[in-house]
């Protein structure tokens, strides 16, 4: 991660010095960090469990993108509100209460005995799930200034794709190397975002100030958009200075297609990779078991999250579009290779998964600082709320597609032509953004 190494600020800090105040920095970063890291063990699990909740409930895998679905407009709603919550009441105590709560839940969804009780869990689930990322964004955004942002965003996605590798890792140990049921799916991984809750609220603090620095927004652009922005500001205020930001709706209607593309790939591409197709490669041709294919997946997401908001910064000069249309038009093409990959071909198989998740998650890091450099950091959590809001709208409209293609075609490979869609439409709107 040495390439993304975040420039030393240009500003002093009151009442201490500047690598002091560096330091503190660096430790409400990582921190964040830390906490998300451990998150999507609390929702990005369900592709791996539903073989079993199939076999057990006996229901169609259009019944369980529908299921899907649920969680995540759940957790579209549960942004929309949760990050104006985090601008009101602090990133660090809403991000630390939705670890707690989620692990609860998680553990409910466990006990599920039907279809009903799993869809209905799990959307309360969706809903704790998104009181993560935009108040943990709030605080990143109340610690650095405009110039950092692209790159401290990219190591929080970056966080973000190693917690999609964790809830990879972790579910495959659960059921193929301890050999548990699905339940325990939910069970388990879920422990460790309760640690990374915890240790989230003890460690972080809300705003320089509070340590008695001085804030680092002062930037000529931030402090305009501070200034119009008061301390005291009501939600109503907050929202209707959101929604009125045209490229920010543009934006929105961008990660929508970026995000359903993205959920296409973490949910559907276990199962296709648990398949029998797949689950026949012959051990002559590859010695690598292909269930452990679709860690390359999330990998890839990890690694292109921590570069995108460096090629945004560095190459771009912050104009955050061009990263993001540059990395869903080759998003576009590798997921049209990935398509037309033969199934007993591994190991090209698991290069070019690694790259569809490269390009595909990359543009978030760009996304996320897209939002306080609209509207000021004062209004970041609730922007990013708004603009996570249609990123899992559309997600959660993809899942019961891809799930019902699936049934008719018989052909798990479908979901990298769903993908390659929707990222050449991505790729299309975000050039509307031009800032």
């Amino acid at each position: 991660m040495s390439s993304v190494s975040i420039d030393a600020p240009a500003y002093p800090a009151a009442g201490a010095n500047e690598s002091a105040f560096r330091r503190a920095q660096w430790r409400m970063l990582l921190a964040t960090m830390f906490c998300y890291l451990f998150f999507y063990t609390g929702r990005q699990t369900f592709g791996f469990a539903i073989p079993g909740i199939q076999a057990e409930f006996g229901v169609s895998k259009e019944m369980l993108g529908w299921v899907s679905a649920g969680l995540l407009w759940c957790y579209a709603v549960g942004q929309a509100i949760n990050g104006n919550l985090g601008d009101k009441f602090g990133g660090r105590r809403v991000m630390s209460a939705g670890a707690i709560l989620s692990c609860c839940a998680n553990w409910a969804v466990s006990f599920s005995t039907g279809i009903l009780s799993l869809g209905a869990l799990w959307g309360l689930n969706g809903y704790f799930q998104a009181m993560g990322w935009a108040p943990g964004s709030r605080l990143l955004s109340n610690w650095f200034g405009r110039h950092d942002r692209g790159r401290v965003f990219g190591f929080y996605v970056f966080a973000a794709g190693m917690a999609s590798v964790l809830s990879f890792v972790t579910s495959l140990i659960v059921v193929h190397t301890l050999h548990l049921d699905w339940r325990w799916i939910f069970r388990l991984p879920v422990l460790l975002m309760l640690v990374g809750g915890i240790a989230f609220y003890l460690i972080a603090r809300e705003r320089p100030e509070d340590l008695g620095f001085k804030s680092p927004h002062d930037d000529a652009i931030d402090v305009e958009k501070a200034a119009h922005v008061a301390d005291d500001e009501t939600s109503w205020e907050r929202y209707k200075g959101v929604l009125k930001n045209w490229r920010l709706l543009v934006g929105g209607l961008a990660i929508g297609f970026q995000n359903a593309a993205r959920y296409g790939l973490l949910i559907w591409v276990p199962v296709h990779f648990l398949g029998d197709n797949w689950a026949k490669a012959s051990p002559s041709t590859a010695l690598i078991d292909p269930k452990w294919i679709s860690i390359a997946l999330p990998v890839g997401m990890a690694l292109g999250a921590a570069t995108n908001g460096w090629v945004s910064d560095k190459i771009f000069g912050s104009k955050r579009y061009l990263a993001i249309v540059l990395y869903m038009a080759l998003a576009t093409f590798t997921s049209l290779v990935m398509y037309n990959i033969p199934r007993e071909d591994v190991y090209l198989g698991i290069v070019v998964l690694f790259f569809c998740g490269f390009f595909v998650y990359g543009p978030q890091s760009s996304f996320w600082a897209l939002c306080p450099d609209l509207v000021g950091h004062k209004r970041a959590g609730t922007a990013i709320g708004v603009m996570n809001f249609f990123a899992y709208l559309f997600a959660g409209l993809g899942e019961p597609l891809i799930g019902g293609f699936m049934d008719t075609h018989h052909d798990t490979s479908l979901v990298f032509l769903i993908v390659a869609a929707a990222s050449a439409a991505s790729a299309t709107v975000a050039m509307f953004i031009r800032r």
